[in-house]
């Protein structure tokens, strides 16, 4: 899928190789028609437009809501349910219709037709944003007329399965995170609310089981809609809900070590070249920038020496084998990832180097779960400990600096910065030192993030002419 940024780089380029005489006009006239260079200005528009209807129509649906709620106890029940059902169908009826309009009838030679018709389809999407906002008012308010109990963990999931249901039947990005977002709310609700007792049913089976139940509602639909904002919260919310499987069901003294290796392992390993009619790696990047910002807080956070000397070994707690299960399913999808990544790299050519990237994060996984698990049943070890998630912060952000630095990626390159800059800070001001020291040390980070700046932006300017 090519991007907008690609499109108007390219079209920059191709007027200044029209220019100097590198092609004529019925080139650069081709590539115009190939990569749509006329439809740059309208898909900006479009964007910033669908943003204001998005906000207008959340709005819209609140100012809604709160009519409602002024007026609730003067209507009757009949007219209450009348209005919420007729406001809900009305809604998403003229979204829909707004939605469809074919877009073949932006082929017509009036250049202002395809803007008249996108802003008809974004106001459709809007509409359709507000009748799912409208469905969670709607599933609120009929349990207090009719007086049906629940949680509200139980509400926000109950009713981000509904707008997932909107979001395959029509196949929207902006449901699709929606949806996401409510479910990722209502787990998180579920999890502050985990210690209370409640009786079986298909909520809390969703709940325990929420790992394996998100990748299989939210990854597809990620698919579906090309969308790398579902796929994020999605793996987000995965790596969530398996964290709170290994703390609640597994024992700590060895569940401290599959805690800090599985998730960055599961996003590292993740190709979207494993499924069947998934010929490019459209969502591969994002998972493997999730992996590494997982890395990065992990080592940052277990650089503190205090984290290792406080910290008590935890006693053995029975597991809980509902919970193992996410853990082994997605364990398992993990050990399968990595064995067809060691297939690839025998398959690679003699003549190519080897992915030192993926052996270097692979060593990384390997560091960060053999540590705890050495130090939380054979002997406490904190500051060897220490000493060791330094050194892997420290190698970690150097490996982004340098990634940066050879692909000419600011993010990579900055985020390595960042790191290497609050190890050093974090260092400083967790050991008694003195004022000057403190000072000279800001000063030093200061000057070096500026001159790392300049000099990587003059690297950068020089990589096209290569």
């Amino acid at each position: 899928m090519i991007s907008d940024k690609f499109r108007r780089e390219l079209r920059e380029q191709a007027k200044l190789w029209q220019a100097e005489g590198l092609i004529d006009t019925s080139f650069y006239q081709q590539l115009s028609e190939r990569y749509q260079f006329n439809t740059l200005e309208t898909a900006s528009r479009n964007r910033f437009l669908s943003i204001l209807i998005s906000l207008g129509g959340i709005l819209l649906g609140i100012g809604v809501i709160t009519f409602v709620a002024a007026n609730w106890q003067v209507w009757s029940r009949e007219v209450r349910v009348g209005l919420l059902l007729s406001l809900f169908v009305a809604v998403n009826a003229a979204g829909f219709y707004l939605w469809r309009i074919p877009p073949s009838r932006s082929k017509n030679s009036n250049l202002n037709l395809p803007l008249t018709i996108g802003r008809n389809k974004l106001l459709g999407e809007g509409l359709l944003l507000l009748g799912a906002l409208i469905l969670g008012a709607n599933m609120a308010l009929m349990a207090q007329m009719f007086h049906i109990g629940g949680s509200s963990y139980g509400l926000y999931l109950t009713w981000g399965i509904g707008v997932l249901a909107m979001a395959y039947s029509l196949r929207l990005t902006s449901l699709g995170v929606l949806s996401a977002l409510l479910v990722g709310l209502g787990y998180w609700l579920a999890v502050l609310d985990w210690s209370s007792k409640v009786e079986f049913s298909w909520l809390e089976v969703l709940v325990r089981q929420m790992p394996i139940a998100a990748s299989i509602m939210f990854v597809p639909l990620a698919y579906w809609c090309r969308s790398r904002a579902i796929f994020a919260i999605s793996a987000i919310a995965i790596i969530f809900s398996l964290q709170v499987s290994i703390v609640q069901g597994l024992n700590p003294t060895w569940g401290a070590a599959i805690f800090c290796a599985l998730p960055p392992a599961l996003l590292w390993g993740y190709d979207d070249a494993m499924w069947p009619k998934v010929n490019s790696r459209l969502f591969q990047p994002t998972a493997r920038s999730l992996a590494l910002l997982f890395l990065a807080g992990v080592f940052y956070v277990l650089c503190f020496y205090g984290f290792w000397q406080d910290s008590p070994t935890p006693a053995p707690t029975e597991l809980d084998w509902v919970l193992l299960a996410n853990v082994a399913v997605l364990g398992g999808f993990t050990v399968f990832e990595w064995l067809r990544l060691g297939r690839l790299e025998l398959r690679r050519p003699k003549q190519k180097a080897v992915d030192l990237t993926t052996s270097a994060i692979g060593i990384f996984i390997l560091a960060s779960a053999l540590i705890p698990l050495f130090h939380l049943n054979f002997t406490p070890i904190p500051p060897l400990a220490t000493f060791l998630f330094n050194v892997l912060s420290f190698l970690l952000a150097v490996g982004l600096i340098r990634e940066g630095l050879a692909l000419g990626n600011r993010k990579t390159f900055w985020g390595g910065m960042v790191l290497i800059t609050l190890q050093i800070l974090s260092r400083v001001f967790e050991y008694n030192t003195g004022l000057l020291l403190k000072s000279f040390v800001f000063v030093l980070c200061g000057i070096g993030v500026i001159a790392a700046g300049l000099w990587f932006e003059r690297h950068f300017a020089k990589i096209p002419d290569e």
